[in-house]
């Protein structure tokens, strides 16, 4: 079915948040913090607010020395993972307000628009790091080389050949599909490409680099926790969109994501990064598989890889920025302001 992409002015829109939906609602677009049908959204925008952070923040002094350290194996890695995720937080933010047109709650309009300024922070982040270490010249052949190396090049086009259908077929099918690769994409590419800089971390390498990348997991997990409800809350009001053959789509592009992740993790990383193994990874990417698929109450997509794996542990550690815990698939959060002044309980 055509969506209807919803009007800006609308004088006639129903006030009543018992009528709000997701999709196909009749939205007045006033954005009223009193007034939520989806109350876990004043959660989110609080410790998404809470979450504010600029790059400059870190300092990548010592990063700079250790760059030129790094075995040619680790600087590739560097290279190519940093040149994957950059292009990947770009992509969200061209195309958050295009799904954001058709969303006709406006309290989730607010969330999509602090995840779209956000990317736009992971961008500028990841520019920072590459003006910090490299030269001009370096700095834009690892920002374009997916016009050059055809497995980064493959990389990018799964997610993006799904934002375009959308884009010629704006129908409920495939914005739920759009979200699904925004799914995947946050809770999947993000955290293996995360995984690597975790690893040179815990090797006492690229530390400032690895805080980077651990504030912009904090924000991800947002995002993740964020489309997950949003598919949820859509499969309660539109539950013909979740029946069983479309729920095995959604399951098979999960498993695509994982295919790519290890197919992609082989090429730039293999068993030849001290720290890591491809057996470590593999099983890794699979547990990041299972558990997204289960959080959206699918069936598990491997037997097995129901818990972390126990050689990659660390990566929980490396991933919470300000070890403090946050747990969005419970439903449970403390939250972690940077500023001592504000402490909430989420």
């Amino acid at each position: 079915m055509e969506l209807q992409k919803k009007a800006l002015f609308n004088a006639q829109g129903d006030t009543d948040v018992r009528k709000r939906r997701m999709i196909g609602g009749n939205t007045t677009n006033l954005n009223d913090f009193n007034n939520m049908k989806y109350t876990w959204v004043s959660s989110w925008y609080r410790q998404a607010m809470n979450n504010f952070w600029i790059p400059e923040e870190v300092n990548l002094t010592q990063d700079i020395k250790d760059y030129r350290l790094l075995n040619d194996e680790e600087r590739t890695a560097y290279d190519k993972i940093l040149s994957f995720l950059v292009f990947l937080d770009s992509l969200q933010t061209a195309n958050l307000p295009n799904i954001g047109e058709y969303i006709t709650a406006n309290e989730i309009n607010l969330c999509l628009t602090i995840q779209a300024f956000q990317e736009a922070v992971h961008s500028q982040s990841y520019s920072y790091m590459l003006d910090s270490i490299c030269s001009p010249a370096k700095r834009d052949e690892i920002l374009y080389q997916w016009k050059f190396d055809e497995h980064l090049l493959k990389r990018n086009e799964f997610i993006g050949e799904q934002y375009n259908a959308f884009l010629q077929h704006r129908d409920r099918e495939h914005l739920v599909k759009t979200m699904m690769a925004n799914y995947i994409l946050e809770g999947i590419y993000f955290y293996s490409g995360f995984m690597f800089f975790y690893n040179l971390g815990r090797m006492g390498k690229m530390c400032g680099s690895v805080q980077e990348i651990r504030y912009i997991n904090r924000d991800e997990n947002t995002h993740l926790w964020l489309f997950r409800n949003i598919l949820l809350e859509l499969k309660k009001e539109e539950p013909e969109l979740f029946g069983s053959e479309q729920v095995e789509i959604y399951r098979s592009m999960l498993k695509r994501g994982v295919d790519e992740e290890i197919a992609w993790a082989e090429y730039v990383l293999g068993d030849r990064i001290d720290g890591l193994t491809m057996e470590m990874i593999s099983d890794y990417i699979h547990y990041l598989g299972n558990l997204r698929a289960t959080a959206l109450n699918f069936e598990p997509l491997y037997e097995g890889f129901t818990d972390i794996p126990e050689s990659m542990k660390w990566v929980n550690d490396y991933s919470n920025a300000n070890l403090i815990k946050t747990d969005f698939f419970e439903a449970k959060s403390t939250a972690y302001a940077k500023s001592s002044a504000i402490e909430d309980d989420l």
